[in-house]
This record gives structure tokens, C-alpha cells and sequence, in this order.
């Protein structure tokens, strides 16, 4: 079973939303036209068009089967159109609504930055509904429980295998590098393979994911529970939001606290849960925009090298 926090779990304050975007705008276009566009708070923070559609020129979107025990699952993929055999790779992680039309612009804005991306499917086996246009999360929680830790580890790591195999690579050769990221049961479900399965990864991109993984997700990060912490292998990159009741920001700073590996771990005051995710009204678009500079920052210093 995986934990799940409500998506809309935060305190929003409008006021505050409009001054950090006007303090961010700058630095979004300095980032890029996917960040310039995450900026823009007005035009997302409900169902809208991509971001990147999936006939931009640049890359390959597909949807793929991957074979696991007891059955394929499919996954969701975007490849630049100019990957090499060592194009490094990113494992997206899904929400609570599946692998949704975010999470599937997520995979394409990855490929437009230059990494091969996929998002495995975790709730397949249960024939879920879709998320495109979902309101209520709670239809998707007898999906999320019904998940084994073990196999979504295989299904993870089956992704992580195909982005090597589709250059033509052994499932666990390096290079290319290939890093994990996830978004709130998602970003928990990520941090849990760096702790448990760590093998096929370079490097973590968390988004508001639970950070208890040795007691109750739900429950707050201490010292108690953040021993696996210090024992983390691979470089880490956090994104909270500083009004997410769900993950307080004293765990998020524990958990900083105990880090030995590189890091960048940041707090957005102006956010709560779930502000990455431009189709829902949790969104904030300075912490969305500034959060893509760092996490696409952070992958190219630690996948390409």
C-alpha cells in the first residue's frame, strides 16, 4: 500500500501567490520557455492545453508495454529526436491521478530539455480511470492501496531498463545515467527506491513527496525515523511548499539536516502541496516555474557528466 495525502492539502493565500509571481517572472525566462509558460499563474490552475503538445517537432511521444511479471503494463515516453546511446534518462513517478495529461506533458517537457522520459503506469493492473479531468482524488485511493512496494519497484526499474535498452544498451548499463522523480505519492514512491532499490539511479528529484519512510508517511520526519537519510547514495533535489500541512516544513529541514550526498532541498513559502501541477487549482506558478530551473539544473549536472 502507498500513502496518500490529499493533493489539495495547503493554505492558499492569493496575495501572497501574486508577489512571489511577479518576483519569479524574471528568472523564468531566463530559464527557458517551459518555465516562462509555468509562470504565466493566470493561464493554468485548471484543465488547459499542454504545455508541449505531442507532435512538437523536437521529440517522440509514445506509449509502450513493459514486461513484468504477471503481465505488461504500459507507460507513457518521450525521446528527443536527436538522442544518442548516452542521452541520459528521467523515471517520472505519477500522482494520485495516474499517469494524467500532466504527468504526460511532464515526460514531453523532459524530452525538450534533451532527457529520454517515462512514466510507468502503476495503477494499470487496475484498469483506473482516467485522471485528465479528475476533481476527486478519492476515486483513485482503492488503486493507490491496492499497490505492492515491491512490484512498483519492478515496474520502476523496468522503466529505468528501457530507457537503456532503447539505446541499445543492457537494461543496467551506465552510461546513460538515469535519474527518478515523482510528484506527491509519487515524490514518496521515489525517495523510497533511493532508500530500497537504488541500483538504476543517478540521481532523485523529489516534488512534496512523504519523507517518513521508516515510520507512517503521514506521520512528521524526526530523528527517530531519519536514520535512512545519511544512508541516501545518489544526489538529491527537493521541492516543498512552505503552506503543505501534509509535509511540514520542519521535516523537510531535518531531512536537509541529514543529507551526506550533494543536495538542493527548497521550501516555497508562497506553496502548499501539490503546486507543481499546472491542471489543478493547487498550483502556484513562481514555486512551478523555479522548481523546473532547479530540477532540469540539477539532472544535467549530475545525468550528463
Amino acid at each position: 500500500m502507498t500513502d496518500v495525502f490529499d493533493p489539495g492539502k495547503q493554505t492558499r493565500a492569493e496575495l501572497n501567490r501574486r508577489v512571489f509571481v511577479g518576483a519569479s517572472a524574471g528568472a523564468a525566462a531566463a530559464g527557458g520557455s517551459i518555465a516562462a509558460a509555468l509562470a504565466q499563474t493566470n493561464a493554468y490552475g485548471k484543465f488547459h492545453p499542454p504545455i508541449v503538445p505531442e507532435n512538437d517537432p523536437s521529440l517522440t511521444a509514445s506509449r509502450v508495454m513493459l514486461e513484468r511479471p504477471g503481465g505488461a503494463i504500459p507507460a507513457y515516453t518521450a525521446v528527443p529526436k536527436n538522442a544518442t546511446k548516452t542521452t541520459p534518462g528521467v523515471v517520472v513517478v505519477q500522482h494520485i491521478w495516474g499517469v494524467d495529461a500532466q504527468i504526460r506533458d511532464v515526460v514531453r517537457r523532459l524530452a525538450k530539455e534533451g532527457f529520454v522520459a517515462i512514466a510507468p503506469a502503476l495503477f494499470a493492473r487496475g484498469n483506473p480511470p482516467s485522471g485528465d479531468t479528475a476533481t476527486d482524488y478519492t476515486i483513485f485511493l482503492p488503486f493507490a492501496e491496492k499497490l505492492d512496494s515491491r512490484q512498483v519497484s519492478g515496474d520502476l526499474a523496468a522503466g529505468a531498463g528501457w530507457i537503456r535498452t532503447r539505446a541499445g544498451v543492457a537494461a543496467n548499463a551506465v552510461p546513460p545515467k538515469v535519474g527518478i522523480t515523482g510528484f506527491c505519492m509519487g515524490g514518496g514512491i521515489a525517495l523510497s527506491q533511493i532508500v530500497h532499490n537504488p541500483a538504476p539511479y543517478q540521481a532523485l528529484a523529489i516534488f512534496y513527496g512523504y519523507l517518513n519512510q521508516e515510520g507512517s508517511p503521514r506521520e512528521p520526519l524526526t530523528d527517530a525515523t531519519a536514520g535512512y537519510v545519511a544512508k541516501l547514495t545518489v544526489p538529491v533535489e527537493g521541492n516543498f511548499g512552505g503552506r503543505d500541512s501534509g509535509i511540514p516544513a520542519a521535516s523537510v529541514r531535518l531531512f536537509e539536516s541529514k543529507l551526506t550526498v550533494p543536495h538542493d532541498i527548497k521550501i516555497y513559502d508562497e506553496a502548499g502541496h501539490g503546486f507543481f501541477d499546472d491542471q489543478r487549482d493547487s498550483y502556484v506558478g513562481s514555486a512551478a516555474a523555479d522548481a523546473w530551473i532547479r530540477t532540469i539544473a540539477f539532472f544535467k549536472k549530475y545525468l550528463t557528466a
